[in-house]
């Protein structure tokens, strides 16, 4: 038994925020009460949270790791370890692998992967369509049956109507949410950067806001049509906003995610930021898919996200090797590293009193947990597994390259001086 005493708990699962005892037992809470409630009591082991925030297991809903076929960026083993690291108890990662997760039997390898990692717990995505390539059904039943959470051949656009009508209507059969990276790729042509005054001072193709407002208003049509959860993935313009929210008032099972990039990043990054490989007049950091957006856009998904209208923040942890981005910008991967650094970044926010706490963690905790069917997790309830984070919500630090634990380092991040941190991380009762 582990008694975890004088932590500021905060659990938007229950409405609980306060000073609170934890007893856990067996990998399960076993009770939640006021501070001294179980000193009387034998335990292997107490920990002193004094000063700390014990939050719910963190969820991703959005990671790439790379495995099976790209285990040079990042293996199931290391990316779960960021994860943790991370305060995620849980991932879920995209179908983007070679060969892509559109079979059972890679579900049940990455699966296998994961067990024998023995840090975060997976929750596979499936993909849409056979090998990404948007032209035939994956095998979604069956990839049910193995164990995959949801549908989305994210990075790949499905830009075939018919085919996403199908694919939603097979989902539904199955409480799948379906994941749409919401791009009109024939508009969007590839573009590193949004299109803008920042693409047109460096001379670079941009990709308009109207792809993303174009793939949302189809999807909402197609959810309208079909019945099926659907869920926007790395929104990122005012336009896509305001479909959603107009979805939402019609009573239709949409939500949406943003990334922390896209919360604290804008087009100017492009200009003045940082960024991690060799070439510092290469400024691949700051290409991602969908891009950085205007200041303005940056502003109305972070008013999104602290009004509900955004359901969840995501990663899109996306590991690259450098020789993946010092390039030419137009053919430099989209991406970068997001499981060590979006708790960081978010106390950023919260420290900044430019977000709650609470919020924060229902947006990484509750929300995600919801939206994969996983019960028990995102919840320090009584009788949920034993998944949670401890946070210093004071601590000053340096995130160095060397703190990394991903196969690759493409964040703009390193150098920059946070405040908050993760402390520890336990899954199911045992501390990683």
């Amino acid at each position: 038994m582990i008694r975890i005493e004088n932590g500021f708990v905060v659990d938007p699962s229950q409405g609980v925020e306060g000073d609170f005892d934890l007893l856990i037992e067996a990998g399960r809470i076993k009770a939640l009460d006021r501070p001294g409630s179980f000193a009387g009591l034998t335990v292997s082991e107490s920990f002193d949270a004094r000063g700390k925030v014990i939050v719910p297991g963190l969820i991703d809903v959005h990671v790439h790791l790379r495995e099976p076929g790209f285990e040079h960026k990042e293996t199931v083993a290391s990316g779960s370890r960021a994860a943790i690291l991370g305060g995620f108890t849980s991932i879920a990662p995209m179908a983007n692998t070679s060969p892509v997760n559109d079979h059972p039997l890679i579900t049940e390898a990455i699966l296998h992967k994961a067990r024998a990692a023995g840090q975060a717990r997976v929750f596979p995505i499936g993909a849409v369509t056979k090998g990404q390539k948007g032209v035939e059904l994956a095998e979604i039943g069956l990839m049910a049956r193995a164990g995959i959470r949801a549908i989305s051949d994210d990075g790949m656009p499905v830009m075939n109507s018919a085919l996403m009508r199908r694919a939603m209507e097979y989902a539904r059969m199955f409480d799948l949410p379906v994941i749409s990276h919401a791009e009109d790729s024939n508009l969007s042509g590839g573009a590193p950067m949004t299109e803008g005054a920042v693409s047109s001072l460096l001379g670079v193709s941009g990709n308009p806001n109207a792809s993303e407002e174009i793939m949302v208003a189809r999807e909402i049509a197609l959810c309208r049509l079909t019945g099926a959860r659907v869920h926007i993935a790395h929104l990122s313009t005012r336009e896509g906003l305001e479909i959603v929210k107009r979805a939402k008032e019609a009573g239709l099972p949409v939500t949406a995610e943003v990334t922390p990039h896209h919360l604290l990043l804008d087009e100017g990054s492009w200009l003045t930021g940082r960024h991690s490989c060799a070439h510092h007049q290469v400024r691949a950091d700051y290409k991602m898919a969908p891009p950085l957006r205007s200041e303005q856009d940056r502003e109305a998904l972070l008013h999104a996200l602290n009004s509900g209208l955004i359901d969840m923040v995501a990663s899109d942890h996306a590991p690259h090797g450098c020789v993946d981005k010092e390039t030419e910008i137009e053919i430099a991967a989209n991406g970068i590293l997001g499981l060590q650094t979006t708790v960081p970044l978010l106390l950023g926010l919260v420290n900044a009193k430019r977000m709650k706490l609470s919020r924060m963690v229902e947006s990484l905790a509750t929300a995600p947990a919801k939206l994969l069917g996983l019960q028990g997790l995102g919840t320090l309830k009584i009788g949920s597994h034993a998944d949670l984070a401890v946070l210093d919500l004071n601590e000053s630090w340096t995130l160095m390259p060397g703190d990394l634990v991903s196969k690759s380092g493409n964040t703009p991040f390193a150098g920059r001086t946070f405040q908050g941190k993760v402390l520890r991380t336990m899954v199911e009762g045992e501390w990683k």
